[in-house]
This record gives structure tokens, sequence and C-alpha cells, in this order.
């Protein structure tokens, strides 16, 4: 198992929701109005008068054969804007309930 949280500008979020369908994900947990600023290029998102975007978060824990197919899925969103933003990151889940 492994769990896959992505960030992502709140105008992806119909992108994020059809991706997640797409590739079977049922479960996830969904944070939206999360602020911060991408890495590399990204612009704040705060939710303020001068930086008004706001992004969401979701975490989800799916089988391993699950992984690439969202990855690669986060890929295609981003290259459609690479201004608005998506990331996702990867760990390994030992065990659950």
């Amino acid at each position: 198992m492994k769990a896959v949280f992505i960030v992502f500008n709140q105008a992806n979020t119909e992108r994020v929701e059809f991706l997640l369908d797409y590739v079977g994900v049922r479960g996830f947990t969904w944070w939206e109005s999360v602020q911060g600023r991408g890495t590399e290029t990204g612009e704040p998102r705060r939710g303020t008068h001068t930086w008004p975007e706001m992004n969401s978060a979701l975490l989800t824990v799916v089988p391993d054969d699950r992984v690439d197919a969202i990855l690669e899925g986060i890929r295609k969103i981003d290259h459609i804007n690479t201004e608005v933003g998506v990331k996702a990151f990867v760990w390994n889940i030992e065990n659950g309930y």
C-alpha cells in the first residue's frame, strides 16, 4: 500500500476528481483552502488580496499498482497549465486498519 498526497490549485479540482475516478480511487481525505507556495516557480496561494488563489490537498491510500497511473495523470494535469500547479508525493504505508 502507498499513500499519495496531492496538492493542487483549486482551478484543477475537476481534473483531480476525474483522475481519481478514472484510476478507480474511491477513498480519500480532502482539505480545502490550503495555503502554500511551490518550491521552484510557484506563486503564493494565500487567499489574500495580494495572493487570492488557494490550493486544496488530498490524501489517499492505494494499492501499489495504482500509483504509476496516478502520477502519470498528475504529470498530464501539470502540463496542461504549469502556472496553476499540481504536485503529488508518495510514501509507503506499513499497515492500517
